[in-house]
């Protein structure tokens, strides 16, 4: 079955005020020559490491139908079928405001310092069982990729939800007003880019930038943090009236009132709105449940099912990165690997380690931790690091690699009995990780992206593909 048509010709340069010189059709947009699925229209963006221009060539070849490309571009691709605008960066952003323009779907946009990421994915999720859901795929929220994820959303989606991520001010006001939500969660305010913040009230306030883009609409808001007020103020000075909230709090409109940690998986009740709900949820931690009841009282606030969203939590998996799960082969058994690779703050890792700690190893099994460092933290960061010890010491966790120069701090205020070894990169450590893990073992990683622990992952992976093999003979 063929896919449907996203955007033909005449669409894209009406939206882009660009010139077209052929009729094509495309069933899909990508910013990525590498990652062409045949029927794409590649906008060629000239980003901080790369300019997309350099390969039109190559994404036509891999069947995309045109190329938007700059009017100063030169003779980039100068036979194939071409999109020719200003600037490619307008275009993308034009794309997506036409597409937003032309759709009657519920939108809901997604933001804050942890959480944000998995609760998009539980929205989604329980959103695409209700009817055509458009979202945010991976990570997908900064400058490029809100535009981009627009610009990939059928005309007659049902639903749309975006995630909006920043590491400075201002820039979800941008992103805010490109998705003009109708809801806007906000998960948490936590410690996370302290580096380009005075203060933590800052980053609450840049948060609280996803109201701009709302004429009107609800606010979700996570009843616990300690910021809610200040959030909630500014939503109501944004002539938003209705304002939902999560959470433990006695006063949250949906709340968490009992709840159950699994090695695998949670059970939690809630009220919502007065109305009771018992159900399981896929994956296991803390987060997970507040995630979960966050997402549902966005449900309540967009108008969907919330019964029929709670029933279909049971089916939620961790994405890669952050909390997916694997059993690998080694000889004489398996263990399991929890990937958390892709970011780390301290409220993140505190919560990785929670359920590190509620795992439950195979016979001569260990909870392994293997930490990259977080990143973004300023000054603060060498006793950010520190603190982890006590959650390790206090978590039921057996032994802890550490890599980088912050994660040093923590190697030095770990218990001997539980320093298992340190290096100076994620790299340099992946070996020393892999010489030792053994059937039974449960090994979580995490870290932020620039601390790269996702070569750790490679490396545990790398392990039943390397794995000598019995003999038949």
């Amino acid at each position: 079955m063929s896919e449907p048509v996203l955007w033909t010709s005449a669409e894209a340069a009406e939206a882009t005020g660009g010139a077209v010189a052929a009729d094509w059709q495309a069933t899909g947009v990508s910013i990525d020559s590498r990652a062409i699925t045949p029927g794409d229209l590649f906008v060629a963006i000239r980003g901080p490491n790369f300019d997309g221009h350099d390969f039109v060539a190559q994404a036509l070849r891999a069947g995309a139908v045109a190329a938007m490309v700059a009017e100063d571009a030169g003779n980039a691709a100068k036979d194939g079928p071409l999109l020719v605008v200003k600037d490619t960066m307008d275009g993308l952003n034009d794309l997506g405001r036409a597409a937003r323009a032309r759709t009657d779907a519920r939108i809901i946009a997604v933001t804050g310092s942890v959480g944000k990421t998995g609760t998009k994915e539980a929205l989604t999720l329980m959103l695409s069982r209700q009817g055509a859901t458009s979202a945010s795929t991976g990570n997908l929220n900064n400058q490029w990729g809100v535009p981009l994820s627009l610009a990939r959303m059928p005309a007659a989606s049902k639903f749309g939800v975006f995630e909006l991520g920043m590491n400075r001010p201002g820039e979800i006001r941008h992103l805010t007003t490109l998705v003009r939500p109708h809801v806007a969660l906000i998960t948490a305010v936590e410690s996370v880019h302290v580096e380009f913040f005075p203060s933590l009230t800052d980053i609450a306030a840049a948060k609280a930038e996803i109201f701009i883009g709302m004429n009107g609409g609800r606010a979700v808001l996570n009843r616990d943090n300690r910021f809610f007020e200040l959030l909630s103020d500014a939503a109501r000075a944004r002539g938003i009236k209705h304002v939902a909230t999560f959470g433990h709090h006695i006063e949250a409109t949906a709340r968490i009132i009992d709840f159950g940690l699994l090695p695998n998986g949670s059970t939690a009740t809630a009220v919502i709105n007065g109305q009771m709900f018992s159900f399981r949820i896929g994956v296991a931690g803390r987060h997970w449940i507040l995630n979960s009841v966050a997402a549902l009282a966005t449900l309540q606030a967009i108008g969907a099912d919330v019964a029929a969203g709670a029933a279909a939590l049971k089916h939620l998996q961790a994405p890669p990165g952050r909390g997916a799960r694997c059993r690998i082969g080694l000889p004489g058994g398996t263990f399991e690997l929890i990937d958390e690779s892709y970011n780390a703050s301290p409220a993140s890792m505190a919560a990785a380690i929670d359920v590190l700690g509620l795992s439950s190893p195979g016979a001569g099994g260990r909870r392994i931790a293997v930490l990259g460092d977080m990143l973004e933290l300023g000054d603060e960061a060498p006793a950010l690091h520190r603190g982890l010890s006590v959650l390790l010491r206090d978590g039921r966790i057996h032994k802890v690699f550490t890599a980088g120069p912050l994660m040093a701090n923590l190697s030095e205020s770990l218990l001997p009995s539980l320093r298992a070894d340190h290096a100076e990169s994620a790299d340099d450590l992946a070996g020393r990780v892999t010489a030792v893990v053994r059937p039974g073992d449960v090994v979580m990683v995490k870290g932020s992206l620039g601390s790269r622990m996702a070569a750790v992952v490679d490396a545990l992976l790398d392990l039943e593909r390397t794995a000598p093999r019995a003999s038949n003979g």
